[in-house]
């Protein structure tokens, strides 16, 4: 009965919604408009391109809004008109009479304020906070975000996540108010200003001199106060930024912070920032409130000049009582619009400091991009081919300076080939250029013949699956992490794979903090949740579920426990089979069934082939065999 009678109650609603409904379908928000936005352009670096960029994919929403803005301002003369005439009426001789005469014109103002004025004002409203406010907030923040994550991995090392994350927010917001109030403040205060002008100067032209003389201090006011008041806003919106960063990096780092004891110094560092945006908030809010002080001056004078310049003319017998009671109203309600307008014009330029902020993390062109004529990865045998490679992080090509140096290898289809080395010696970078993380800087690196410089990077990195030694997961169910590797899959090969990874056992156990249990429980932020054998071994079932032609492993078992670690080996010697596999390894115990052992030493390869060839040697790998203990590398060579 109950839900019978919300459906009716919702049924005869639904006719109200259809106009709301109309305006908020506007903007699509979350759609990319086709050839407005791609990975390879993004948002343009210059802030007039930036905006342009924005405002030029709907057009005829900031055409309405203008519009609306428009019939608004100039009905909004109607008042000091409509008080300008009854004065008039009543101050005639015969006022019956007068009232005669200009019924008709009062009766028009009247209609025009009671009814024009109302439905000028819905359709304002409904533009501006139905079409413009949500959709086109949501569409700046989706755009933006959708460039970002397509960033290079490089370009969020470099900076806090928070910070990235504050400046996507914040730039939708900013960029559309400062946009809506341009359209509201600007567009009113000219349409408004200039036309109570042009009635002043109609009724008498010596009663437009206080207005004239007020434009004219009013426009060196702005000049004055709205440069500073935006370079305020910047450097306070930076300093937020920073504060923003810092605060997440600290919640981020939670545990480290609580097992090295460092509250104290979280504090600091988190206050540090703090007191530097307070100072540079007392700075901007110096100057506004200098700024509230002088309008409030300049628009009280305005009112004075006007009245008394309007009672001595007409002591004078120049201009009558109607022109005296229109040109006040006039200015008073033009003092009143520029409080309002010169907030909305120093919030414009607020705004637009906090867009210029957001621009730097924002509009910066793609580090690494497919090439124009990219095709996806056909993987037919999976041989890789790594040839006369040589890479330094941008550091140049000097000697002593690359990190990966004149290397080649080659990973024929279905060897299993384990990376051994020092620290340093270049297997982690290795495997990241095959990834294209980073391009290179000379060489080549192919797949089955393919350049990996000359495939989609998606593809690339699908035909690759591989598991990391900092295993990190999403905060979302333990079965979408799993599924992860192929979206597609059904429960029961989720189920599968967990099996195969050893990690059903431990996931029906699972339980959330909203309940949620077993497959649909959540993992909690970077799978904290789990502890980090749980984690590498959701991590595996995801990298079994993907089911790649091309593995590579990064210590896939160093988190987990001998006996585990012995039963999963089975299941990766299955995973392995008949698939290129390159392993890095920091415990020689983990590979030593593999194909071939490749020994790198300062982005060389100084050795290579099985295990036992390699001990009998007495190389650089018999070295490292032998400084182990218990199967591990010593600290001094770990790699």
């Amino acid at each position: 009965m109950q839900a019978n009678t919300v459906a009716a109650a919702t049924l005869s609603i639904e006719p109200l919604l259809n106009p709301f409904r109309f305006f908020e379908s506007l903007v699509p928000g979350t759609a990319v408009p086709p050839g407005t936005v791609t990975p390879a352009s993004g948002p343009p670096g210059t802030l007039w391109a930036f905006y342009r960029h924005f405002l030029k994919q709907h057009p005829r929403v900031y055409g309405g809004m203008l519009a609306a803005s428009l019939a608004v301002a100039l009905l909004d003369m109607i008042v000091p008109l409509f008080i300008g005439r009854l004065v008039g009426i009543m101050t005639a001789p015969d006022p019956k009479a007068a009232l005669a005469h200009g019924a008709n014109v009062l009766l028009v103002l009247a209609a025009l304020f009671l009814l024009a004025r109302p439905v000028a004002i819905l359709v304002d409203c409904l533009m501006r906070l139905n079409a413009v406010l949500p959709g086109v907030t949501t569409e700046i923040r989706w755009q933006n975000h959708w460039h970002v994550v397509r960033q290079s991995w490089t370009f969020f090392q470099n900076d806090f996540a928070g910070r990235i994350a504050n400046r996507v927010m914040n730039t939708a917001n900013s960029l559309r108010e400062s946009v809506v109030s341009c359209i509201r403040a600007i567009w009113y205060i000219l349409v408004y200003g200039l036309t109570a002008l042009v009635v002043m100067v109609f009724s008498h032209p010596l009663l437009a001199i206080p207005t004239l003389v007020w434009m004219a201090t009013y426009v060196l006011f702005l000049r004055t106060f709205v440069p500073r008041m935006r370079d305020l806003s910047r450097a306070s919106s930076e300093a937020r930024s920073q504060v923003m960063g810092r605060v997440v990096d600290s919640y981020t780092n939670i545990l480290t912070v609580k097992l090295f004891a460092r509250s104290r110094d979280e504090d600091a560092h988190v206050r540090e920032s703090l007191d530097e945006h307070a100072k540079r908030m007392q700075a901007h809010m110096r100057w506004s409130t200098l700024f509230v002080f002088s309008l409030a001056l300049i628009n009280i004078l305005l009112v004075a000049g006007t009245a008394l310049l309007g009672g001595w003319l007409w002591i004078e017998g120049r201009v009558s009582a109607t022109e005296v009671a229109t040109a006040i109203p006039l200015a008073w309600q033009i003092a009143n619009m520029a409080g309002w307008v010169s907030w909305e014009v120093s919030g414009i330029f607020e705004n637009v400091g906090v867009v210029q902020e957001g621009m730097d993390s924002i509009a910066r062109p793609l580090a690494l991009l497919d090439a124009p004529d990219a095709k996806p990865l056909a993987v037919t045998q999976g041989e890789v081919r790594f040839e006369s490679l040589r890479f330094s992080y941008g550091r140049g090509l000097q000697p002593g300076t690359a990190v990966i140096d004149g290397l080649d290898l080659v990973v024929r289809p279905g060897e299993r080939v384990g990376l051994v080395g020092r620290s340093g010696a270049g297997k982690s970078t290795l495997v990241n250029l095959l990834l294209r993380f980073h391009d290179t800087e000379g060489g080549a690196i192919r797949i089955d013949g393919q350049d990996v410089r000359s495939v989609t990077q998606e593809s690339l990195r699908a035909a690759i699956g591989m598991v990391t030694q900092d295993t990190s997961l999403l905060h979302r169910s333990i079965a979408e992490n799993i599924r992860y590797g192929r979206p597609e899959a059904t429960d029961a090969e989720v189920e599968s794979a967990a099996r195969r990874a050893h990690a059903h056992e431990f996931i029906l156990g699972l339980r959330d903090w909203k309940d949620r249990a077993g497959y649909e429980a959540h993992a909690g932020e970077r799978g904290v949740k789990l502890s980090g054998g749980q984690r590498q071994r959701v991590a595996l079932a995801r990298v079994i579920l993907k089911d790649a032609p091309i593995l590579v492993l990064d210590e896939a078992t160093s988190a987990l426990d001998s006996e585990i670690e012995a039963a999963i080996q089975e299941q990766l010697d299955d995973l392995m089979a008949g698939k290129t596999v390159i392993a890095i390894a920091h415990r020689l115990s983990t590979i030593v069934r593999m194909d071939r052992l490749v020994v790198m030493d300062q982005g060389r390869i100084v050795e290579s082939g099985p295990h036992d060839a390699l001990l009998q040697s007495g190389g650089l790998y018999a070295q490292l065999w032998k400084r182990q203990s218990g199967g591990f590398l010593a600290e001094d060579v770990t790699g």
